[in-house]
């Protein structure tokens, strides 16, 4: 979906720029690269850097990534204003202290016309989960633990909030595997895999089952003048 949205964003021969936020292991940004992207990952873990490299290596795509290991929340806002065609923040801002802080370092560095995409891990699931595992204590604790920390707030009606009080248009708010992470593996059948991807894509957008996904996606525009 990612590279379908950076095509349509990017103009004609220009090739297209993407800041990723935190994807140090390279799970995004490789993918990007070979679809033509040249990519600047940022990221504080040597380690994941380490194996974002390999990764490029072995895709041959090494030339279009630049590694940085920093900060996330202090090194996003100096990479030029305004010049990447697609900002990612994936898994990352429900890791640190500010995400509105970076959230907004994000739309100041996404080119008019282009794209945020934002992918958090959803409190909520994780402690249904839990509790569909018959693990009552830990699905307490994780309730507890949330709702005294940074990702307690992060639901799809308030990231979409927070993009637009930075001036970004929400152009999708989705769940990502509504079901399917809910369901033991030993559990499946021989036709279970198609039938909940299906299931999946139907829920995806509809309350309220996108409100249970494992993961929330926010797609984001800043909006041309």
């Amino acid at each position: 979906m990612l590279t379908d949205a950076l095509e349509d964003v990017t103009p004609p021969d220009h090739v297209p720029a993407v800041l990723d936020c935190g994807g140090g292991s390279g799970r995004f940004a490789v993918p990007l690269a070979e679809a033509g992207a040249h990519v600047t990952v940022v990221d504080i873990s040597a380690d994941a850097l380490a194996t974002l490299v390999r990764r490029a290596e072995e895709s041959s795509v090494a030339d279009r990534i630049l590694p940085v290991q920093d900060d996330v929340e202090t090194f996003s806002g100096q990479q030029g204003s305004s010049r990447f065609d697609l900002v990612l923040a994936h898994e990352i801002l429900e890791v640190i202290d500010d995400p509105a802080a970076l959230l907004a370092s994000m739309a100041g560095a996404v080119r008019t016309g282009g794209l945020v995409s934002i992918l958090v891990v959803n409190p909520a699931a994780l402690v249904l989960s839990r509790i569909l595992a018959g693990d009552v204590r830990s699905a307490r604790d994780t309730l507890r633990r949330d709702a005294e920390g940074p990702a307690q707030s992060l639901n799809l009606a308030s990231l979409a909030r927070l993009c637009v009080q930075h001036g970004l248009f929400i152009e999708h708010a989705n769940g990502i595997g509504v079901f399917a992470e809910l369901l033991p593996e030993s559990d499946l059948g021989p036709d279970t895999p198609d039938l909940l991807e299906e299931l999946d894509g139907l829920a995806s957008s509809r309350t309220p089952y996108r409100d249970i996904a494992g993961r929330l996606h926010v797609l984001a525009r800043r909006p041309v003048d």
